[in-house]
């Protein structure tokens, strides 16, 4: 598989809407992103050339509006992103990780009970 490129936060919000619904054209992308960021379509149209650039997203070729759509998966992203912070903040230890994450969050039974059925699964899995 081919290195994914790196995505700013700015760069994530544009992905999350063609990963929500694509093919959008870019007039789409600003009505969508608009409310939620207050950013002018300039921003918006530079953060489109920039995924296009980093082969993030491609435009159709000779439409007018442009047409985008997403070239990497957002499962794809997810991981390298996950994979980057258990690498980071981490030193890639899952324990270490999980273990933080119950230690802070207040969790319900519910969810308790979800963390132990994934847990055996994974088991299963194996």
């Amino acid at each position: 598989m081919k290195k994914l490129p790196k995505i700013s936060d700015s760069e994530w919000e544009v992905m999350k809407v063609l990963w929500d619904k694509s093919p959008l054209t870019s007039s789409e992308i600003i009505e969508k992103l608009k409310p939620v960021t207050k950013w002018s379509p300039t921003t918006i149209y530079t953060l489109i050339n920039r995924l296009v650039k980093k082969e993030a997203i491609k435009i159709e070729e000779g439409s007018s509006p442009y047409i985008c759509y997403p070239i990497i998966s957002k499962e794809d992203y997810t991981k390298k992103e996950y994979k980057s912070f258990l690498s980071k903040v981490y030193n890639g230890s899952l324990n270490l990780m999980i273990s933080n994450i119950v230690e802070e969050q207040n969790l319900s039974d519910e969810e308790i009970d979800e963390l132990k059925k994934i847990l055996d699964k994974s088991k299963e899995m194996r």
